[in-house]
């Protein structure tokens, strides 16, 4: 087995997971089978209950597997399908052994040698992705002189075990893929046009990273501009790497650059040269990536799309990324990573459709009567931004703020037809909306949010628990059941039986009134093998109507968009029933980009993952699905 090991430096939000999973993509299109494993020094166990302000959303594994947003990265990019325990937490280390450098060292060795891309047997080479900042600058309060520091005091264990490591793999078998920032800055007092590029940084924390015990055989700087050769030498000198090894990520129109990045700089035979893979190795073909780049640079007719939740909030530099127009309604403003899936997954449906997205955010708060009298601009705005989309989107959530807004939206996509998608708490949005404006139950409502309601048409899942909230849910890959064949939601998936997607709940609609919804017109097309629990809603008199209990972004592809998100985006520009149409045959491809596969099987992916056990939360089903208990 070869490793290659990922740091970051300086400053955190640099963008290792994206290069790890990038120098994944481009060993992969050399031949080479690859897995990979991020390690997060915090103390919890896994992200399931860490606040998304402070970490971003939690990405759910076939196995049930709450982690860090960097695993979904991985996946997306290499199409891999990867385990609970390809994330390595501080809190997972300390419930095991009191060796702890040498409690890391077995995990990844043991980790690195399951399958993930499907196949028998191990992968050729684990990309290893630390978690932190190493050798970061801090400066003194008296004299403001540079003071070397180790960086993220929580890393240091695994910093050691790293160290260790790759002595103990020995030469040729070891990779350290050193990220950092080189600033440009703007020369003060003269033209503006006028800028030069920092290296000390750099050198301060290779420096760093030395006194660790790690020597970093590659640099990668991030920087706004691309680095000429002088400041290559430069750092070549002063960190002692290669000049050769020394790769620019520069600023780029969107991610899928990244790997063609590394591959026009020879970042992978650098690589292959440290691993000594170059005689087994070919050179990379990324025509596929190449041509989804830029297509994706060439979009211009927009789709608009309104995101509605808690959640909302982007940064002007993401939506330079994202242009097709569709209206987000959430309730968690300014952190886009808080729904990280959901909009790779609607970028992976808009390019497939040639539309460029635009996201509307719209503050599910701000759709509120009583934001109408509080703050009347704020609401006037947010209804804007929502008639003005071509579709609508209510995300996964929890808790009861900013729910009446998601129902107000889920109302006006539903009486003006405007097409929706509903996810976990989104489905169960769209099913308290129809009760009370079709069914006439006024006081139909979740036991989430009113647990005395009259009216309970969500309720807690019976073999849930209300005291532990960690790992409690119905969580990881669960099997749906079509019910009704002709349905929009089975069309997309290719005429599947079943389908196999991710979960992450604790409420589902109320069986007992299922009877009472369908007489009224609100179709249960989907079901878990029970037929009792509710997986997917259609209103089949409308465009695009649909609510799902689990979560389809998570599976969702760059090369094979989620079909349901696909859905979305067609139908909010027009396309859905000319895809709806096609044969699955003639989907695929179209310049480098997929639409949904389906196997047989109802897989997309085209393999049942089989989970090894864990040495925590290590309950599984016997039945091959990967389903955690």
């Amino acid at each position: 087995m070869k490793y290659v090991l990922v740091t970051g430096g300086v400053v955190s939000g640099l963008g290792k997971g994206v290069t790890a999973s990038s120098i994944g993509v481009v060993l992969k299109a050399c031949g080479l089978r690859v897995t990979s494993i991020k390690i997060d020094p915090y103390l919890n166990t896994d992200a399931g209950t860490m606040s998304p302000f402070e970490h971003g959303e939690v990405f759910v594994l076939d196995d049930g597997g709450e982690v860090d947003l960097d695993l979904g990265n991985y996946e997306r990019f290499l199409d891999i399908k990867l385990t609970r325990d390809n994330n390595i937490t501080t809190g997972k280390i300390y419930q095991v052994v009191p060796h702890i450098t040498d409690a890391i060292q077995e995990w990844i060795e043991r980790v690195a040698v399951i399958p993930v891309d499907g196949k028998e047997g191990p992968a050729d080479v684990c990309v290893i992705e630390l978690g932190g900042t190493i050798g970061a600058t801090i400066f003194s309060r008296h004299n403001d002189s540079g003071i070397l520091d180790a960086g993220d005091i929580e890393s240091m264990p695994f910093i050691e075990a790293l160290g260790q490591f790759s002595y103990h793999v020995g030469p040729g078998n070891f990779c350290l893929v050193h990220v950092s920032l080189v600033p440009v800055l703007s020369v003060v007092g003269e033209q503006a046009s006028r800028v030069k590029i920092k290296t000390k940084p750099t050198q301060h924390s290779v420096r760093g990273l030395r006194g660790l015990g790690l020597t970093p055989n590659i640099l990668a700087c991030r920087s706004a501009k691309v680095l000429n050769e002088n400041v290559k030498e430069k750092l070549s000198q002063f960190c002692h790497v290669p000049a050769s090894n020394i790769i620019t990520l520069n600023d780029v129109p969107n991610i899928w650059h990244i790997p063609l990045l590394l591959r026009d700089q020879k970042a992978h035979d650098a690589i292959l040269k440290v691993l000594n893979l170059q005689g087994v190795a070919r050179e990379p073909n990324l025509d596929e990536w190449t041509n989804r780049a830029e297509l994706c640079d060439s979009l211009h007719d927009p789709v608009r799309i309104a995101m509605v939740g808690k959640y909302t909030g982007l940064s002007d530099s993401y939506l330079s990324v994202l242009k097709v127009r569709i209206a987000m309604v959430g309730k968690y403003t300014g952190l886009s990573d808080s729904y990280l899936s959901v909009l790779k997954a609607l970028l992976h449906a808009s390019v497939a459709c040639h539309k460029k997205l635009v996201v509307d955010w719209v503050p599910s708060t701000d759709l509120e009567d009583t934001t109408e009298k509080e703050a009347p601009d704020a609401h006037r705005a947010a209804w804007n931004l929502l008639k003005g989309a071509d579709g609508i989107l209510v995300p996964g959530g929890f808790g009861d703020r900013g729910v009446q807004g998601k129902i107000l939206a889920a109302k006006y996509a539903r009486e003006n037809k405007v097409p929706y998608l509903g996810i976990c708490l989104g489905m169960q949005i769209a099913v308290i909306e129809f009760a009370r404006s079709v069914m006439n139950l006024q006081d139909a409502n979740s036991t989430e949010f009113n647990p005395h309601t009259r009216t309970p048409c969500v309720i807690f899942m019976p073999e849930g628990s209300k005291t532990h909230m960690g790992g409690t849910m119905r969580l990881g890959s669960r099997r749906t059941y079509f019910h009704v064949t002709d349905c929009k939601a089975a069309k997309l998936y290719g005429n599947a039986s079943y389908v196999d997607e991710r979960h992450r709940h604790r409420y589902e609609v109320n069986p007992d009134m299922v009877a009472k919804f369908e007489s009224a017109g609100l179709t249960f097309v989907g079901k878990d093998e029970t037929g009792k629990r509710m997986e997917i809603i259609e209103l089949p008199a409308h465009p695009y109507f649909v609510g799902v209990q689990f979560h389809p972004e998570f599976k969702s592809r760059p090369g094979r968009p989620s079909a349901l998100f696909l859905g979305l985006i067609a139908s909010s520009c027009g396309q859905l029933d000319s895809w709806l149409q096609k044969p699955m045959t003639t989907r695929i491809p179209i310049n480098g980009v997929f639409s949904p596969k389906v196997y047989p099987n109802g897989h997309q992916n085209g393999h049942v993952y089989k989970p090894v056990k864990s040495l925590v939360n290590a309950n599984y089903h016997a039945n091959g699905n990967g389903v955690h208990v």
